[in-house]
């Protein structure tokens, strides 16, 4: 049985669904006389290539289909979203060329920093963001306007067991390393530039001790200030720019050279 529609809301989320996925784009929803010209224009001729039903709606109606989210005179109602399987992941990263690089998220709870961690994992390459079916977000909404639509463009895969997760990872020959203020490794001090799975932990919690046993390194991110730790999103997109950087990131593409081990 098809499962339940979602909606999404603001310009970015509405044109990457209409540009990535544009079958899975059930109904537009503009308010019309508050999308820029540019993009209601694209918005409208791709929605009519598409043959996508465009239904203009009284601000008030709008609001309360994205309860109160900031939906800059669009809205979109999609089909469930689709979330890949870590065999799909893994696939997808061996199709890419590129040594393997995923981000394992152990249990976040704000769905801005989950749609923050999707759009950091979209800037630098990451073939795919795993997560815990149990206490962590999914994707919603707010994910998909948090990651100003990348959401449509990173594979978003949910499993039963994180830690047995990271060992099917360890046996596709990735080393997982996890991000931990407590960690003998200062992120700048590893090898980073081969098949590499990126493991970031709760709001405040951090990566869990359970987890961490998983791990074959803790990297530790130098900070000068007196706060002892940062954000999960924040943290996120340091470990995976030193990756970029070391992948030879450049003008916003990864060279494609012959993949390293990490030590």
């Amino acid at each position: 049985m098809p499962g339940e529609s979602r909606t999404v809301h603001g310009i970015h989320p509405v044109l990457e669904a209409l540009r990535a996925h544009p079958g899975d784009v059930e109904r537009v929803y503009v308010l019309e006389g508050s999308v820029p010209p540019r993009a209601a224009a694209e918005i409208l001729s791709r929605a009519r290539d598409f043959r996508i039903t465009v239904e203009r709606v009284p601000r008030e109606r709008l609001a309360a289909m994205v309860e109160g989210g900031v939906h800059q005179g669009v809205a979109a109602r999609l089909r469930e979203f689709a979330y890949a399987s870590l065999d799909d992941v893994l696939a997808g990263a061996a199709a890419s060329g590129r040594p393997p690089l995923v981000v394992v998220l152990d249990g976040l709870q704000d769905p801005h920093n989950l749609g923050a961690v999707i759009r950091s994992a979209d800037a630098l390459g990451v073939h795919g963001v795993v997560l815990p079916r149990d206490r962590s977000v999914g994707v919603t909404a707010t994910v998909a306007r948090a990651s100003a639509g990348a959401v449509e463009h990173v594979p978003v895969a949910r499993v039963t067991n994180l830690s047995r997760a990271l060992e099917e990872l360890k046996a596709a020959g990735l080393w997982v390393a996890a991000a931990d203020p407590g960690g003998d490794q200062a992120l700048w001090d590893a090898r980073l530039d081969g098949p590499l799975a990126v493991v970031i932990g709760g709001e405040g919690a951090g990566v869990r001790p359970g987890v961490l046993k998983h791990c074959d390194l803790r990297l530790r991110i130098p900070m000068a200030g007196r706060v002892a730790s940062l954000n999960a999103s924040v943290s996120a997109a340091l470990v995976l720019y030193e990756v970029a950087r070391q992948r030879g990131a450049a003008g916003g593409a990864f060279a494609l050279t012959p993949a390293k081990s990490v030590p």
